[in-house]
């Protein structure tokens, strides 16, 4: 008997046939969303690239002009103490759960925590530390932003670096062991640097995901319509920029909006490059 006129091959083909054609379907119809979106994005963000976007601040309602150098400005420290908080919590972290946390009650409940901070809205985060930084001091601050983003990219940066870890042969760590080397130097000098790509991967994507986070700046470091550079203050940044310029009426605002978001969508792009490139050329792992 010919297996392909047998009515099981037949039925398993028109399945695979009518998956393949529902699955391709569903790619298409998220392909043609996504790059709608981006034709939009890209040619009204262009449009509003002038020099006076990275030169000038952000106007006052009803006037001319303007740009967001204040809000460029002031992401980029937020962004940046955010990244300095985290890195090193999260990668210390992320060593302890990998190397001395296999059946540590705390590695579990800390893996239990970090579980919930990833899947927890980033809203809910900023009101966390609306309350025990903002309430309590009375005044908004770019501090308290840059500590809402850091809860945001901890676990990322922590997961990130334990799964990386873990990926490396145990035959390595045995090798430094024979050679008398400590348990922390073995951890720090040679798993750590083993995985040393695929740990800053983690760190470029948590960079890129805190990057464009608008809710907990709202409840944080709220905005500023003036340049900036007090961090105990309220402080502009491109995500509560753009939320608020973009629902206004004047259309010098809007056009702000455009372009803030072109210059946001060109740095998540960016990181997440970066993180391929050197999670490709990765050594070791």
């Amino acid at each position: 008997m010919n297996m392909n006129s047998s009515p099981l091959y037949q039925r398993r083909r028109i399945t695979n046939v009518v998956g393949l054609t529902l699955s391709m379907t569903a790619m298409a119809i998220g392909l043609t969303a996504l790059l709608s979106i981006l034709f939009v994005l890209f040619t009204n963000g262009f449009a509003a690239l002038e020099l006076s976007l990275f030169t000038q601040d952000t106007p006052a309602p009803g006037s001319e002009g303007g740009g967001l150098r204040n809000a460029i400005v002031g992401s980029l420290m937020i962004v940046g103490l955010a990244v300095v908080v985290s890195t090193p919590i999260g990668i210390l972290a992320g060593i302890y759960l990998s190397e001395f946390g296999d059946t540590s009650k705390t590695a579990e409940f800390t893996r239990f925590v970090t579980d919930i901070m990833l899947s927890a809205p980033s809203i809910v985060l900023g009101l966390f530390v609306y309350a025990i930084a903002v309430a309590t001091v009375g005044n908004f601050s770019g501090y308290a932003g840059s500590l809402a983003l850091s809860l945001i990219a901890i676990p990322v940066v922590m997961r990130t670096t334990e799964n990386m870890l873990r990926l490396v042969p145990g035959t390595l760590r045995e090798a430094a062991f024979a050679l008398g080397a400590p348990r922390w130097k073995v951890s720090t000098k040679v798993t750590l640097r083993a995985a040393k790509s695929g740990v800053i991967t983690g760190l470029l994507l948590a960079v890129a995901r805190i990057s464009g986070e608008t809710a907990p700046l709202l409840f944080t470091a709220l905005n500023n319509q003036f340049y900036s550079n007090d961090m105990g203050g309220p402080m502009a940044n491109l995500p509560v920029v753009i939320y608020q310029f973009a629902m206004s009426p004047y259309d010098n605002w809007i056009n702000l909006a455009w372009g803030g978001a072109l210059l946001i969508t060109l740095a998540v792009l960016l990181f997440n490059i970066l993180a391929r490139v050197l999670f490709r050329n990765k050594n070791g792992v």
